[in-house]
């Protein structure tokens, strides 16, 4: 008994709203609506130029009847703005279209307020601690390799070390594949 009074009530507030107005003007419908209609079961009718699928008011595919649907249920006083899921099942309670849920998640990825107080599932970082300060010149370094690049005198690579302490560097051309043990040859040659 319960069930018919919320529906009757879900009727009138909608035979009542602007949005209902707008859908009779609307006379575009997608196939999958008008092979429905053409079934004749009771889950789909027409009524006064509006379709129900299910219980649940047909939407067109009208840009503009979706995002005043959209902004409608999502900017609510009573409530807040509610994230994705609560979100399509207020709308699912009484409106149906083609691509609901995908138009619901575009909808809140740009909202501007859920996007500000988006909670966040992360583990928040650790501290941050500083490396000490090199008192003297090549006294902490820092290697890189930068490759693989265009061949040139059959070298496609650059070993590139950085002293800490003055921001000196240094280049050497040589391979992509280099061992550890020339790394070292480089560093004791050329520093």
């Amino acid at each position: 008994m319960t069930a018919e009074i919320t529906m009757i009530q879900r009727r009138t507030m909608i035979e009542e709203s602007d949005i209902l107005k707008k859908i009779k003007r609307n006379t575009t419908r997608e196939k999958e609506v008008v092979q429905a209609l053409k079934k004749e079961d009771s889950l789909t009718w027409e009524e006064d130029g509006v379709v129900y699928m299910k219980g649940r008011v047909y939407i067109p595919n009208n840009r503009k009847i979706k995002e005043e649907l959209l902004k409608e249920n999502h900017n609510l006083a009573d409530i807040g703005y509610p994230r994705q899921h609560r979100m399509l099942e207020l709308i699912k309670r009484t409106y149906w279209w083609l691509g609901l849920k995908e138009d619901i998640k575009k909808y809140i990825q740009g909202c501007f307020k859920c996007q500000q107080n988006k909670v966040q599932h992360q583990r928040k970082a650790g501290e941050l601690h500083l490396l000490e300060i090199p008192k003297e010149p090549w006294q902490e370094i820092s290697i890189d390799i930068i490759g693989p690049l265009p061949k040139s005198n059959e070298m496609d690579a650059i070993v590139v070390i950085v002293d800490r302490f003055t921001k000196m560097i240094r280049l050497k051309a040589t391979t992509i594949n280099i061992l550890s043990e020339e790394i070292a040859k480089i560093h004791r040659d050329e520093i």
